[in-house]
């Protein structure tokens, strides 16, 4: 066998074993979603009915948003959330990430380091001074306050700012000799040239906001704020026997995930490009 040959059956081996495993990863959720439309006496009949016998598709779905549980309530609660502290921390991130970049100030990278260096620290450690200072200020027990916690991001910082660096020096130098300020540098020229990565950082801020459970679990106290990561716990206590509409209710709260990731993974394939190509 000559190398192509040999190249040819590597690849075609290591596609398999990818396949594989993806349809390995993927069978938690193809058996979440059969269940969802199933009635809850072929939930757990053996062998598995990957294909319900009796579809309960609309009895399910209503149940759960329609029900005694008023689930889109905790919905609504979820995306305001998410999407209000993805647009804010995209907007404080790219900001930062351009004056780290781009403008030259006394003390400037020192400033950078310290601000890299508190992403060392863990974030459990600085839950008791946030929740005394939230009390305190009025922001606990708020939606308002869940979304200043992950309106800055330290990583969203980093992560924009190596864009940013990509950006040359050249068209910044030519844009403030025709007198534009940097905030029209910024908004014109810098921003749209790193767009592809805000997208991504913005996909990943929404997935990471959105699945939040501990913050909404110690900020938040009234029932009417909960978020959906709450809600599917206390969903869950009080419908313990009834899988399939537990079931129904998990594919319902990652529908937005699976939406957002369809929408922008043209613009996350586009990121990584850029990075590549900057690297």
């Amino acid at each position: 066998m000559n190398q192509k040959t040999i190249s040819t059956v590597r690849k075609s081996i290591f596609t398999v074993l990818m396949m594989g495993m993806s349809i390995l990863f993927l069978l938690p959720f193809v058996w979440m979603l059969s269940t969802s439309f199933k009635i809850e006496a072929d939930v757990f009949t053996y062998p598995i009915q990957w294909i319900p016998k009796t579809w309960h598709v609309i009895e399910n779905y209503k149940e759960v948003w329609n029900g005694q549980f008023p689930f889109y309530k905790y919905y609504w609660n979820s995306i305001k959330i998410t999407v209000i502290t993805t647009i804010l921390s995209c907007i404080v991130s790219a900001l930062a990430a351009y004056g780290f970049s781009k403008i030259q100030f006394a003390a400037g990278k020192y400033l950078f380091i310290i601000v890299l260096a508190t992403y060392m620290i863990p974030h459990q450690a600085i839950l008791v001074p946030q929740f005394i200072l939230y009390r305190s200020i009025g922001f606990f027990d708020s939606h308002l306050g869940l979304i200043m916690l992950s309106s800055f991001s330290v990583l969203g910082t980093f992560m924009l700012r190596q864009f940013f660096m990509g950006v040359h020096n050249e068209y910044i130098e030519s844009a403030k000799i025709d007198g534009a300020g940097h905030g029209r540098i910024f908004m014109q020229i810098a921003f749209p040239l790193v767009r592809p990565a805000v997208a991504t950082y913005a996909i990943l801020r929404f997935i990471w906001t959105w699945n939040d459970y501990q913050n909404p679990l110690i900020f938040l106290r009234t029932d009417s704020l909960y978020t959906i990561q709450l809600a599917m716990q206390k969903f869950t206590t009080i419908n313990g026997e009834f899988y399939s509409l537990i079931m129904a209710a998990a594919v319902s709260s990652i529908v937005p995930l699976l939406i957002i990731f369809v929408i922008g993974q043209k613009s996350v394939i586009e990121g990584i490009a850029l990075g590549g190509v900057k690297g």
